[in-house]
């Protein structure tokens, strides 16, 4: 099944390292970012692990839930995560799939037999509280991801959700942002009272607003 952007993630019941779970009852009202890994015992599937966990504090805020999977049993979870914690200084603090039987990954496309026909790629779904998918990545194995990119993506759908705007190249968080075309001068000027900065009449600049 291929899961273009703005498809209902699907849901799904399955055991975890912080018991089983049903996808979309977990989720509840938070923004989700599921991340696949090729398999257990492997280093660069530890360091993302144990990046993911150091970075609870910048998901809460954004009121974003991680869970991981990887097509391992459970015990084999529970056994690596001594490892990560042992190695990288932070224990896991988000769930963790046990997709053996690979119903997951199959539900999600995360197998890709030219890669690989018995791993999972390096997935990633960022999933809103619609249960909506709202950005796919995909990695090879032998690269870890970034995960202050995936943070910056988030920041971005949540800002543009709530205002009519878009972020430009490389934008961050508090930089300026873009007035979609959509919304003509008589209107921005309603929202942006404040005015902006037009380089061409599609291209208006306009600082970040107010949160």
């Amino acid at each position: 099944m291929t899961l273009r952007l703005g498809d209902v993630a699907p849901d799904f019941e399955a055991d975890t390292t912080e018991g089983r779970i049903r996808f979309h009852a977990w989720l509840g009202t938070s923004w989700g970012v599921l991340f696949s890994h090729p398999k257990n015992y492997t280093p660069v599937c530890t360091t993302e692990l144990g990046y993911t966990a150091k970075l609870k504090g910048e998901f809460d805020k954004r009121n974003v839930k991680a869970i991981g999977l990887s097509v391992d049993k459970l015990d084999d979870h529970h056994g690596w995560s001594k490892d990560i914690l042992e190695t990288q200084g932070t224990a896991l603090n988000f769930p963790l799939i046990a997709d053996a039987d690979r119903k997951v990954s199959d539900l999600y496309d995360m197998i890709h037999p030219n890669a690989s026909d018995t791993f999972t790629v390096r997935s990633v779904f960022v999933i809103d509280p619609n249960k909506k998918v709202r950005l796919t990545l995909t990695y090879p194995a032998s690269t870890g991801r970034n995960f202050d990119e995936i943070l910056r993506v988030i920041d971005s759908l949540q800002l543009t959700d709530r205002y009519k705007v878009a972020t430009p190249v490389n934008w961050k968080q508090g930089e300026d942002v873009i007035i979609v075309p959509a919304v003509g001068n008589d209107d921005a000027k309603k929202l942006f009272p404040a005015g902006w900065k037009e380089l061409k009449p599609y291209l208006r600049v306009v600082p970040q607003p107010k949160e």
